[in-house]
Order: structure tokens, then C-alpha cells, then sequence
């Protein structure tokens, strides 16, 4: 769970910085512009995220069926995410994106097809965008 927070905070601090830079540049056919400006964060609270394995003797072991993710506030309902399984290493082993609910404190991204062995996760991080 402590893996997991972090890498959450990690995930939010390097989108948001990235989110940032990249919303300052102005591009179109003929100019490229760069310039800055502050965004905030759709909400304050830290998001957990944790997910649901089942066994499946095709890889054979466990794989990452559902991952769910609570600590949503209204502030960021019906916006755009990501949620990516990573490994060790920090490579994206597997991405779900949707939307966030209307209304609730969690949702979540199915992984079942995706057939990714619990094994080799070492943290989720999720993106919300809007």
C-alpha cells in the first residue's frame, strides 16, 4: 500500500509538471511558442489505488483482473484517466483509460484482458486530465 501511495505521488507530481509545460506551448502550421502559466490539480486528497488478481494458467499465475481507485472528489468527476500497471523498472506493463464518474469516490480500470502477471507490478499510477 506505502508502494503503491508513492508511486501515486510521484505519478501526479511528474504529470502535473509535464501537463504544465506542455499547456504553455502555443503550436500551429507556421510558429512554435513556449511561455508559462500555473495549473492546478482537480483535487487535494491523495488517490489509493489497488487491484484484484485471479489465477490464470495461460501465463500461468496470477494476473491483474480490476484495479480500484478511491479518494475521487467532485472536483475531478467526469474527467478523463489513465491507469497504468509498471514495473521495477518503471515501464508501462499494461494502460486502461475512461472517464471518472459523475458522482462517488472511486472507479475503476479493468485490466482482465490485458493479461498482465501480478508478478512483475511494482505500482500503478494513475492520471486524471481535464
Amino acid at each position: 500500500m506505502k508502494r503503491t501511495a508513492i508511486a501515486l505521488l510521484v505519478a501526479a507530481t511528474v504529470f502535473a509538471a509535464t501537463y504544465g509545460l506542455a499547456a504553455t506551448l502555443g503550436v500551429s502550421s507556421k510558429t512554435l511558442g513556449a511561455g508559462n502559466s500555473s495549473v492546478a490539480a482537480c483535487q487535494s486528497a491523495t488517490l489509493t489505488a489497488g487491484y484484484a488478481t485471479a489465477y490464470d494458467s495461460t501465463i500461468p499465475g496470477y494476473k491483474v483482473g480490476v484495479v480500484t481507485v478511491t479518494g475521487l472528489q467532485s472536483t475531478c468527476y467526469s474527467m478523463p484517466f489513465k491507469v497504468a500497471l509498471v514495473n521495477s523498472s518503471n515501464s508501462s506493463l499494461g494502460e486502461v483509460s475512461g472517464t471518472t464518474p459523475a458522482s462517488g469516490s472511486s472507479f475503476t480500470a479493468d485490466f482482465t484482458s490485458s493479461n498482465v502477471p501480478a508478478a512483475t507490478v511494482t505500482g500503478v499510477h494513475v492520471v486524471i486530465s481535464g
